[in-house]
């Protein structure tokens, strides 16, 4: 495990001289008496702690058997289940270097994470072969090994049964490389955060336990999936630093496939993204569950509108708790908690992390003026694999650019603003994407809204508004200027969109943010 030492402020985490992470989320359950607890439940199956740990060690031979050396990776594209967390584990357990990819990718994207990494492995389940296979004729050097989850002689699940169920940790530290994340890309070529073992151990501590109050007796559902930083620490390292359960969804988040594992599994904790949450309320009107037994409500991955919030309250009665976190950092930094909300924020620092808010001069912005976010703390990643340039621009003297665009109150609540690149400057003034898009959000007929800039007729920036709207409403004229004056009484005269458009959805990540550079082209 870890001690803390004590100082004026937070209690410093410190690591002991040899520190294999796998040894704190995996072994240490069996000597602390937890062998015969679930620790996976999922839609047709559950794992027990002991299960689990002989799981990690059976992979972690078979990998090393395959011939795989410390340090070199394996890529994963494996839907959440059992065998991701036996590879992910027993690949640091063994000293590999284990690079869980979005499982929602095309080919092309594959194939570029592939030649990037230099892997020497990649496995995946067999749902996703079509894309795998295109992949790996296209990449330019394909890893030597590649096998599938399940199904054949040859796959992992066979390999864990020829596999002994006991291996001895390789020898680490700390301050090592341990696994790679790569960021989502949506604004060019994907970047791999490269973590090290203390990572998961700090969030897991700093925002599991400080800022969210997890427990053992606690049951974690999440809909981001494990490849997702946020899903990873929801649903893999948060229960496994306490020695709670984990809900499994395999299939995509929705009613049809979450709500019977809410009701069969009756998660204490939920972790969705904002779109869902939206999505839910007006699912709510056909199809309600039980939801009494949940404690704490997260959301991150974007900004969540206040609007939402409320009427998450009014429908549930529950608090939605809204973060912001980041690939980089592994998970939420600012946060909202269980005792301290505010509205329209992410609230306040989680413990153990700092922030600056920097002005265009590079200084920092006194409190209710807009800059660029940075934040530090100790799960922050070491770089970006095989790309110093970007390394250098966004990894500066131990704080971390996040790219967003943030505002402080005197009371240190911190207030999203939009991305850095997404921001506008209307009538020469900073207009932030996300008001006009929660103000939106406010009226009855909208369910989801994005604002980007447009150039007007004479040649200067004016927001337009993207919304997709509830069902029994329909996108018109007569719409249009209602949620065009709803604006502007909502609204400092400038910020009101001067086109509204009606469409389905809006272009996202499969992490839930909206893709507005692709709003900008239509």
């Amino acid at each position: 495990m870890l001690t803390t030492a004590r100082n004026a402020e937070t209690p410093s985490l410190r690591f002991p001289a040899n520190y294999n992470v796998a040894t704190a989320f995996i072994d240490r359950h069996i000597g602390e008496g937890r062998g015969a607890k679930i620790a996976i439940h999922t839609a047709d199956s559950a794992v027990t702690y002991a299960e689990l740990a002989a799981n990690v060690d059976r992979c972690a031979n078979a990998l090393v058997r395959l011939g795989l050396k410390r340090g070199e990776r394996v890529l994963m594209v494996v839907k959440d289940c059992p065998a991701f967390f036996y590879l992910f584990w027993g690949a640091i357990k063994a000293g590999i270097v284990p690079v869980p990819l979005n499982t929602l990718l095309r080919s092309s994207s594959y194939a570029f994470m592939i030649d990037d990494s230099g892997a020497a492995a990649l496995a995946y389940s067999p749902e996703f072969s079509g894309e795998v296979d295109l992949a790996l004729a296209d990449a330019k050097q394909a890893p030597r090994i590649v096998l599938r989850t399940e199904g054949g002689a040859d796959s992992l699940a066979e390999l864990l049964k020829q596999s002994q169920p006991r291996f001895a940790a390789v020898p680490a530290t700390a301050a090592d490389d341990c696994f790679w994340l790569y960021s989502s890309g949506s604004t060019g070529s994907p970047k791999g955060a490269v973590h090290r073992h203390r990572d998961m151990a700090v969030t897991s501590q700093r925002y599991g336990v400080e800022t969210l109050d997890i427990r053992e007796d606690d049951i974690f559902y999440s809909e981001a999936k494990l490849f997702f930083a946020y899903g990873l620490g929801n649903n893999m390292t948060f229960p496994l630093w306490v020695g709670a359960t984990a809900v499994l969804n395999g299939e995509r988040p929705g009613p049809a496939s979450s709500f019977p594992l809410i009701a069969r599994h009756r998660p204490t904790l939920y972790f969705g993204v904002p779109t869902l949450y939206a999505a839910y309320l007006q699912h709510f009107a056909r199809e309600k569950p039980d939801l009494s037994f949940i404690r704490h409500c997260v959301s991150a991955g974007e900004a969540l509108p206040a609007e939402i919030l409320r009427r998450w309250h009014e429908e549930t009665g529950l608090w939605i708790l809204d973060g912001i976190g980041s690939t980089e950092a592994l998970h939420i930094f600012i946060s909202n908690t269980p005792n301290d909300i505010k509205p329209g924020t992410s609230g306040k620092m989680v413990p153990g992390y700092r922030a600056r808010i920097v002005g265009e001069n590079g200084l920092d912005v006194a409190d209710g003026d807009s800059g660029q976010l940075f934040i530090t703390g100790d799960s922050t990643a070491r770089c970006y694999w095989n790309n110093a340039e970007r390394t250098a621009r966004t990894m500066v003297d131990g704080w971390l650019d996040t790219g967003d665009t943030y505002m402080r109150d005197a009371q240190g609540y911190y207030t999203y603003c939009g991305r850095s690149d997404d921001m506008l400057k209307v009538g020469g003034i900073w207009c932030s994407p996300f008001e006009i898009e929660s103000r939106l959000v406010e009226h009855a007929a909208v369910m989801e809204a994005a604002v980007v800039g447009r150039v007007d007729h004479e040649n200067l920036i004016k927001p337009e508004a993207f919304v997709v709207l509830k069902e029994g409403h329909a996108g018109n004229d007569a719409l249009a200027a209602a949620l065009t004056d709803f604006c502007r009484a909502g609204l400092a005269p400038y910020k009101y969109p001067r086109w509204i458009n009606f469409v389905t959805e809006l272009p996202k990540t499969a992490t839930g943010k909206i893709q507005r550079f692709l709003l900008r082209t239509r």
